[in-house]
């Protein structure tokens, strides 16, 4: 274990499965202290926290809807009651959902503005006040590539919460640079892990991988713990001097309009 983040506590929604679980799993191994936070995936998020334990690290798993402004509060509460004040705030959680303009569903536009917008807001709110006081905060926003620019339709409702995202970024680094609190956002490509594949065939899956591989400089798709990593070192002092930036993680996509 490296010691990075040793006496560190941080909070990472979305982090059951996919890159959050990677990414819980590597602060982890950094010896910060590990909030998993979860909607449904409750037997994953334990298995998360079963893996860090065992490996002699602390964490917790708490179920709370990011978009709820009272479950946040009442996440943030427990997390420092049952490990310490959080200087750590990763916003992963998200859901994404298809639309085009002329044909989209109202609850899947509410849902992922929702969750994947007000979500960011609502956790960073509730930690600011403390890392405020503390003179000291790191927070990380995961954002997308669909944020950036455009290569495919389907995703134009998703890549508006993405780009929302992008400029809470910014904002949010404007108002708490002067508390000594970094934020940045990072923007993956397709990453592998459940959510891009939902609801295909492997056929399907497969094919999706050869697309996106065919458009990436390295000729592959990334791995969770490709974000985990970069993540850690945003969250770690040795990034102390980083905020309001965003960063790209897509294997050199070459199919981006104005990215």
């Amino acid at each position: 274990m490296s010691e990075r983040l040793k006496g560190r506590v941080a909070l990472v929604t979305g982090s059951s499965r996919g890159i959050g679980r990677a990414t819980a799993l590597k602060l982890a191994e950094e010896e910060a202290s590990v909030a998993v936070n979860y909607q449904r995936q409750e037997s994953s998020a334990a298995k998360v926290v079963e893996q860090i334990t065992r490996e002699g690290g602390r964490a917790i798993a708490i179920r709370a809807n990011v978009g709820d402004k009272s479950a946040v509060a009442e996440m943030v509460g427990q997390t420092v009651d049952l490990l310490g004040p959080i200087n750590i705030l990763v916003n992963n959680a998200g859901i994404v959902r298809s639309g085009e303009l002329t044909r989209y569903r109202e609850e899947d536009l509410d849902l992922m503005w929702r969750t994947n917008v007000k979500g960011v807001i609502q956790c960073t709110a509730a930690v600011a006040p403390a890392m405020i006081a503390s003179g000291f905060g790191r927070i990380i926003n995961l954002s997308s590539i669909a944020g950036l620019g455009t290569s495919f339709a389907g995703t134009t409702f998703y890549g508006s919460t993405k780009a929302a995202v992008l400029n809470l970024s910014k904002r949010f680094a404007l108002e708490l640079g002067p508390h000594g609190v970094c934020v940045n956002a990072v923007c993956p490509g397709l990453i592998n892990t459940d959510m891009p594949f939902e609801g295909r065939t492997q056929e399907q899956i497969d094919e999706m991988i050869r697309i996106f591989s065919d458009r990436s400089m390295l000729r592959r798709i990334g791995e969770p713990e490709e974000i985990a990593g970069l993540i850690c070192f945003l969250a770690s002092d040795e990034a102390s001097f980083i905020t309001g930036q965003t960063l790209t993680v897509d294997g050199g996509r070459m199919d981006y309009l104005a990215h």
